[in-house]
């Protein structure tokens, strides 16, 4: 049986493929759904660049068929733009007609009474809900949602004998099965006989060994790992071979820190890379920061806090309190005015080749997929974008643990050897910190 399916605006402003994504069915879209599209297409941001790319679909797919009659798509189904319908239920059924969201709704629900097989497609968790108390079958788009109680965590444990642990460290390597491990996947080794004695390896495979860590002894600017995971993300951060790499954990477990601590050691001190670039949306990646006073990098220092405070911290440790008291502020400045650190808004990233930086992506669980897409295909040779973020910590109204671009990111790009990642699960931050996280 053919399904029919109403796509809300917000589905097409998150994945303008979306119109190619439901098999050979029928795709429905209400005309108060292009009346939207029409505002946003004006914008300059990640919407409005969604809506645009929709519109000229439409425009394409308009050479093939009548808007109201409906157009062929490549799969086999139809895209039917809905109009005419009649409102005067919607205030029977407790909907309010002056909002453009009840009409998206109402005519899915027009459709059902009509006998059509309805399945309302929305990203708005309220618009499901009030589609499932009028009996209309609704669900989120799920064509890029991952497993996110089964995402990668980029380590594994593995229990084995003393034995296979010393020759390990006597050897520096530990032959393992092919297709065992994920590229750049650690490998925590213990003793079954006694827990304490264990070792950490990194799978590289083109050899299809596990090996030592590289930087285990290494101190980042003054800052050196406070556990196993942080270990492991400082190998990842500190190794040209990886370009790409994902820090996934819940506040304190210093995935920011470790992030801007790596980066400053690979500009300032190794010169690996001729800058460190720091972006953060705070606010979606489609607002602008327009609206805030002063300069853009006035305008940026508004919502680059955070930021702000872990370099203070680095400063201040780097180069011991006494020496930097009162001065950790005037070096940061010193280094954004020598172009050392530069802050940018994702909005302006587009379009632009970044080459020879170490970039990070700040809270990068407020993006789409789409919007993670375009970062990183921003990079030029010689460039190592980080992604940090905390999953259950997500602004955006349309995105969930599942849907947004740093969990996506995990899934899809594990299994590349330019890519590494770890969840970090453990709070250093303070020992309230660590309570709050735990308790609260």
């Amino acid at each position: 049986m053919k399904k029919t399916f109403v796509l809300d605006t917000n589905v097409l402003l998150h994945n303008p493929d979306s119109l190619r994504s439901f098999a050979d069915n029928t795709v429905i879209l209400p005309i108060e759904v292009l009346e939207e599209l029409d505002k946003f297409k004006r914008d300059h941001d990640e919407k409005g660049r969604n809506a645009r790319v929709v519109i000229r679909l439409l425009d394409d797919m308009r050479q093939e068929g009548e808007p109201g009659k409906g157009f062929p798509l490549e799969n086999g189904g139809t895209l039917k733009v809905l109009t005419g319908m009649d409102y005067g239920l919607a205030e029977e059924i407790g909907l309010s007609k002056a909002s453009t969201d009840n009409k998206i709704l109402l005519s899915a629900f027009l459709l059902k009474k009509q006998g059509e097989h309805v399945i309302f497609v929305s990203k708005d968790i309220n618009a499901r809900i009030k589609a499932d108390a009028l009996g209309i079958n609704s669900v989120d788009f799920e064509k890029q949602k991952v497993d996110f109680e089964h995402l990668y965590s980029g380590w594994r444990t593995l229990e084995s004998d003393r034995k296979s642990i010393d020759e390990f460290y006597r050897t520096k390597e530990f032959k393992v099965a092919e297709g065992e491990f994920y590229p750049n996947e650690f490998c925590l080794m213990v003793d079954k006989e006694d827990p304490k004695h264990t070792s950490i390896g990194r799978y590289k495979q083109e050899f299809g060994i596990l090996m030592p860590l590289i930087f285990n002894k290494t101190q980042v600017m003054s800052i050196r790992p406070k556990n196993k995971e942080q270990a492991m993300a400082i190998e990842l951060l500190l190794n040209n071979d990886i370009s790409l790499v994902t820090l996934v954990g819940s506040a304190g477990t210093g995935k920011t820190l470790l992030a801007l601590a790596a980066g400053l050691q690979k500009v300032v001190k190794d010169k690996s890379f001729s800058g460190l670039l720091v972006s953060r949306p705070v606010m979606p990646l489609g607002r602008d920061i327009g609206y805030l006073p002063g300069t853009k990098e006035e305008k940026l220092e508004s919502w680059m806090g955070p930021i702000f405070d872990n370099l203070d911290y680095i400063f201040n440790l780097d180069k011991g309190d006494r020496e930097m008291k009162g001065k950790t502020r005037t070096t940061i400045d010193s280094y954004i005015e020598e172009q050392i650190i530069e802050l940018e808004a994702l909005t302006f990233m587009r379009g632009r080749s970044i080459p020879n930086r170490f970039i990070i992506i700040d809270e990068a669980q407020n993006m789409t997929p789409h919007e993670v897409k375009t970062v990183i295909s921003r990079a030029g040779n010689n460039t190592k974008i980080i992604l940090t973020g905390d999953p259950y910590q997500i602004d955006n109204p349309y995105l969930d643990s599942s849907s947004n671009g740093l969990t996506y990111c995990v899934e899809k790009m594990k299994g590349q050897r330019m890519f590494g990642h770890i969840t970090l699960t453990r709070s250093e931050r303070s020992p309230l910190a660590s309570l709050a996280a735990e308790l609260l």
